[in-house]
């Protein structure tokens, strides 16, 4: 399962905002898990959070967490499920003045990153990954750090995340 989203998916450019959003809820629900264990339930998440329409997700109600609260197929955390539909309602707004969160990245990025930016060793995130963070969390993101933005560039593709030495970083390069 790690191989295939290793060689297939990760780290692959992503441009749509449903799987931008989908990738970021997911990195947030895997803070403190494995990603085996996202991995493999990646499929009743995407279930039990309406294929991760924010649209969708910005309007669940009491009723809606309960039930995903009692949904044992996916991570039950009630902070991370509040923080998601936060999250949904953030993200909207970002599209709104960027005209997609896609954009927004781009922009950032362009703006706030220098060629060979590379990761802190000491703490797992690069400064391109702080600036970010920050930022999400003016714009009213919950439950994202840094560490939570690194591994999300590089899930979807912002970042080439790949060793050098991994075939994958060639075929990636941008």
């Amino acid at each position: 399962m790690y191989e295939n989203y290793h060689d297939k998916e990760w780290g692959v450019p992503i441009s749509d905002d449903r799987k931008l959003f989908e990738f970021l809820i997911l990195e947030l629900f895997q803070a403190g898990l494995s990603w085996y264990t996202i991995l493999k339930k990646r499929k009743n998440f995407i279930n039990a959070f309406d294929n991760f329409d924010c649209h969708k997700i910005s309007v669940y109600d009491i009723k809606k967490i309960e039930k995903l609260l009692s949904d044992k197929e996916i991570i039950r955390n009630r902070l991370k499920i509040i923080s998601t539909i936060s999250n949904a309602k953030a993200f909207i707004k970002v599209q709104k003045n960027y005209g997609s969160f896609y954009r927004y990245l781009s922009e950032f990025k362009n703006k706030h990153s220098e060629p060979g930016e590379h990761l802190d060793p000491l703490n797992n995130f690069s400064p391109l990954a702080k600036n970010i963070s920050d930022d999400l969390k003016k714009k009213g993101f919950k439950f994202l750090g840094p560490k939570i933005i690194y591994a999300y560039l590089m899930a979807s593709g912002i970042i080439n995340g790949h060793q050098t030495d991994c075939f994958r970083y060639i075929e990636l390069k941008s």
